[in-house]
């Protein structure tokens, strides 16, 4: 496994959901969605118009991603814009609050799992994760590197009674 490409903490640059009939793999076995951005590949890929693109936190999200050479990983996601509880102790907040937080912010950490080089596939083994049913699983991601920028998308997935995918580009720090 070889972990050096990824070495190092990056910053989030987009998080799109695509759904619908978006799904394409190119050579050597990525899969993701069409890019909403074709000038981000040089043009290279055509917008499926049946397609709908979803900001999940909002078009200027905010968040970092590191790895070590151990293999030793962390994500956070958030919302760019969080809005502030009404009290300076978390315990204290309305449910409502907490619900707010909770929709506006990811966070997990564990270690890779397993880098597949022919298929361009990174597994992760959560240790914990804001959302609690993550921990412990193996979350699989696609990735693919243009100079400083990766990309990672997940496998269609379930997203509000729709199949998507994700896909987060993320820029070396």
């Amino acid at each position: 496994m070889n972990i050096d490409r990824f070495v190092g903490s990056w910053k989030l640059i987009s998080f799109e959901l695509h759904r619908g009939n978006s799904y394409y793999r190119k050579s050597g076995g990525e899969a993701g969605p069409y890019p909403t951005d074709p000038r981000r590949y040089g043009g290279a890929f055509p917008i499926k118009p049946n397609e709908e693109i979803i900001f999940p936190i909002g078009q200027a999200p905010d968040g970092c991603l590191m790895y070590d050479e151990k293999g030793n990983m962390s994500a956070m996601i958030a919302r760019a814009e969080r809005p502030l509880m009404n009290t300076v102790e978390r315990t204290c907040a309305s449910i409502k609050e907490k619900g707010a937080a909770f929709d506006s912010f990811e966070a997990y950490f564990g270690v890779v799992h397993s880098i597949d080089e022919t298929e361009k596939v990174i597994t992760h083994r959560i240790g914990q994760a804001l959302f609690p049913n993550w921990t412990g699983s193996l979350q699989k991601r696609f990735y693919s590197f243009k100079g400083d920028r990766l990309e990672l998308s997940t496998p269609p997935m379930e997203y509000a009674g729709n199949r998507a995918i994700a896909v987060l580009l993320w820029e070396r720090l």
